[in-house]
């Protein structure tokens, strides 16, 4: 495979699965395939995801079924890192009052301590991941429990969002975002944007130069940022072009593909020539507020000519910056 193609440059693909791999029960279209050609090429595969429903196993098992290679050990997940959290701060046997689905309870049980489902059984900390069966009756339990400013509270992600067949649906920062209005309170996070899950998958395959990639920028490209790894966005899921345009610095990604068959193309270079950004034929100039662009709008290099000068104008943007853009046709 020629060095011009993107993942060649890597030795490893930390990939999310929610938008990137599959949308509810359903592969991406091309998703498996090119997860498949990955092992002809020596370079190694890790899944990090911040669903906390289902355990690594299970994970693997409907990747399996869909397909795609996976082994258990590869998949890597918010609710072992809620676990692993919970673990350091607490004593052996502790109780826990489990706001999620019995993965996450599992996972709980396996670093020594105790799951517990009510106020009854004196949980001295709540760990909250997503289940789609949760109810009311969940959140109020949480919410109870918590009225003690001494117990700990931990979630497993604070997804807005989660990508489904049918579009995006609530995800786990929805529900916590419930508990978090009726105490006043806020958890501490395991999961992505974190760095610590992608340092573990990393490590899991001995990966020196990993590539992230992921569909999120307030999850998975922040926390490949913040676990210093190269970070790759796909159109897929749940982030836009227009959003990864207006993109915080933190959350800016290195590459933008449209879907994980991009990893086996050529990825064109970015020249800066005095302020006018060319990608391939495309160009792009920042004045003031806007971005002049010379390029077609469904072609990828001129968004990524745009970033390129839009970011380079805005280095240390705080939050969410959209520019207006004046478009030039070839």
């Amino acid at each position: 495979m020629s060095d011009a193609h993107l993942i060649s440059r890597f030795d490893a693909l930390l990939s999310d699965l929610d938008g990137v791999v599959y949308a509810g029960a359903h592969a991406i279209p091309g998703a498996v395939e090119s997860l498949q050609r990955l092992a002809g090429i020596g370079v190694g595969l890790g899944y990090v995801t911040n669903n906390a429903s289902r355990t690594p196993a299970q994970v693997a098992a409907h990747l399996r079924e869909l397909g795609a290679p996976a082994e258990d050990q590869q998949v890597v997940s918010s609710s072992q890192a809620g676990a692993d959290l919970l673990a350091s701060l607490l004593s052996p046997g502790a109780a826990v009052l489990i706001t999620g689905s019995p993965a996450l309870a599992h996972e709980v049980e396996l670093v020594g301590l105790k799951p517990v489902h009510g106020a009854q059984d004196n949980p001295v900390a709540v760990v909250q991941g997503f289940n789609p069966a949760i109810g009311w009756k969940d959140l109020a339990e949480a919410a109870f429990v918590l009225a003690d400013a001494n117990v700990l509270w931990v979630a497993t992600n604070t997804d807005m969002s989660i990508p489904q067949a049918r579009g995006m649906a609530p995800g786990n920062g929805t529900l916590v975002g419930a508990v978090a209005a009726a105490t006043g309170r806020r958890p501490l996070v395991a999961g992505k944007p974190e760095a610590p899950l992608f340092h573990a998958a990393a490590k899991r395959l001995s990966s020196d130069r990993p590539l992230v990639v992921g569909d999120r920028l307030d999850t998975d490209i922040l926390g490949g940022n913040r676990a210093g790894f190269a970070t790759v966005a796909v159109l897929t899921g749940v982030d836009t072009l227009d959003t990864m345009l207006a993109a915080r610095t933190d959350e800016r990604p290195r590459y933008i593909i449209r879907d994980l068959a991009g990893l086996y193309e050529a990825y064109p270079e970015i020249d800066n020539d005095g302020g006018t950004f060319r990608c391939g034929t495309a160009t792009a100039t920042v004045a003031g507020d806007a971005i002049r662009i010379t390029g077609h709008k469904d072609n990828l290099d001129s968004w990524r000519a745009a970033c390129a000068a839009w970011w380079a104008a805005r280095p240390d943007a705080d939050v969410p910056t959209a520019p207006e853009l004046e478009w030039l046709d070839q």
